[in-house]
């Protein structure tokens, strides 16, 4: 496959993905290094394609969800509506971003049976009473 037919193709999945051309730009690549260290593709959570649409359109749908950005035609309208829960999520983009919330939120930890974890309680300082050194109490009692 040539250079310019793969990007014609990777123009048409854009396109075809986000309902037109413009929706969900950004000029910044999107990683989530806190939740995801080895990335979207090599993580195993995500598929190819979806990998690669949260690399290319990820800040632009974190910055709609922030407020930094505004939405700028209908399909990220109706992004911001779904975040917002006035709508379900129905379009690729959408059902994406959801995904990458749930997954962004950590995995449920399931205890063994029979083990209690408790949060972390606050130290307890205990403070010793000045004694003094037992080789003096010796010698006095002599």
């Amino acid at each position: 496959m040539s250079q310019q037919s793969f990007v014609n193709a990777k123009q048409g999945i854009e396109a075809h993905a986000n309902g037109s051309s413009d929706s969900f730009r950004s000029t910044k690549r999107f990683y989530d290094d806190a939740n995801f260290p080895k990335g979207f593709k090599r993580c195993g959570d995500f598929t190819s394609k979806e990998a690669d649409l949260l690399e290319q359109h990820g800040q632009a749908m974190k910055n709609l969800s922030d407020g930094t950005q505004l939405p700028c035609n209908v399909d990220e309208d109706q992004f911001v509506q779904v975040l917002q829960g006035k709508m379900a999520p129905s379009t690729p983009m959408e059902l994406l971003w959801a995904k990458y919330c749930r997954l962004a939120k950590g995995k449920p930890f399931y205890a063994v049976v029979g083990t209690i974890h408790t949060p972390a309680s606050p130290k307890v300082e205990i403070e010793f009473d000045d004694v003094e050194d037992d080789s003096t109490d010796t010698d006095e009692s002599e």
